[in-house]
């Protein structure tokens, strides 16, 4: 049986004081997971995911990683957590003017000091990630003559330079068009077979029962499911969504 890797319990957020952006979410994690976070736009899962990372504080509640208190950390102990936690954007948030290799290279900046340069071991490091995703003939071009897709490709790079044990993919094909968003899915399934653990969120169901092992459904940001994609029917397809939603 795997092993825990990520405990989420009662975890609260609000910005406002008022409404909860996530309210009382609960959560596994096991290592070699594929999770899938469903939901409407504004039913918490961005939230949830800049919450594990610490990239934005919870109100309440507690995370564990590998059994250790995730919002006690500080300083050089919570940048020793953030290199474990790969983050992959919706709109890549690479720099657009540097070249495929600088982007790639600052997935390493976490166990640099702000003054040391890249060592030749990092720069084979990337170049090794890049041939992972079929990049490395990139690797002197700017970002922004790369398509979409060979963007996000570049971010998935510069997550995995960080040796992490964890991705967190925030809507990862949400601005893709089909066929290339199914081949970053690919790229991510494969990472997660290699033994890394996901968490992504999506939109799409039918990429949700392709890649994922289990699915956490959010709406107002509360859980209304959590189990198997397959067990994701019609019924509860409109609990997640909505009576008017249909599948696509």
């Amino acid at each position: 049986m795997n092993k825990t890797l990520l405990q989420i319990d009662n975890l609260s957020k609000s910005y406002d004081g008022k409404s909860l952006a996530v309210n009382k979410l609960s959560l596994t994690v096991n290592e070699g997971d594929f999770v899938i976070l469903l939901g409407l736009s504004g039913s918490g899962k961005s939230t949830l995911l800049r919450c594990i990372n610490r990239l934005i504080e919870p109100t309440k509640g507690d995370i564990r990683f590998r059994g250790n208190d995730v919002l006690s950390l500080k300083g050089s102990e919570l940048r020793h957590y953030r290199r474990q936690i790969g983050m992959v954007f919706q709109q890549f948030n690479l720099v657009k003017n540097l070249s495929v290799l600088t982007n790639v290279l600052c997935g390493r900046l976490g166990y640099h000091s702000s003054t040391a340069p890249f060592s030749k071991e990092d720069h084979e490091l990337a170049y090794l990630n890049l041939k992972r995703m079929g990049l490395q003939d990139f690797a002197r071009k700017q970002v922004r003559h790369l398509s979409g897709g060979q963007q996000q490709r570049v971010g998935i790079a510069r997550a995995l330079m960080q040796n992490p044990a964890l991705i967190l993919a925030d809507e990862p094909v949400a601005s893709l068009d089909p066929a290339t968003a199914d081949s970053i899915m690919q790229y991510l399934g494969e990472i997660n077979r290699e033994g890394i653990s996901i968490i992504c969120s999506l939109h799409f169901l039918s990429l949700a029962r392709r890649y994922g092992n289990r699915v956490l459904a959010l709406k107002d940001g509360q859980k209304v499911f959590e189990g198997l994609p397959s067990e994701i029917d019609n019924v509860r397809f409109k609990e997640i969504y909505g009576q008017d939603a249909e599948e696509i």
